[in-house]
């Protein structure tokens, strides 16, 4: 199932997806910008779970 959120270059993991999915809804368009400019400084193709709770953290999330 396609997840209009993902539409991004950038691919997702599944766990990240869940991950995300647990961020408030008002939040996430921000949230998933951290998020992908955190993975792309990382330089990754694909955002992890990893990359997801680095930005939770940084929200106090």
């Amino acid at each position: 199932m396609k997840h209009p959120e993902f539409n991004d270059t950038l691919a997702w993991t599944h766990e990240a997806k869940v991950k995300f999915k647990k961020i408030p809804y008002f939040v996430r368009p921000q949230a998933r910008q951290r998020i992908e400019h955190l993975a792309r400084e990382a330089e990754l193709d694909v955002v992890t779970v990893e990359i997801v709770e680095q930005a939770r953290a940084e929200f106090g999330q």
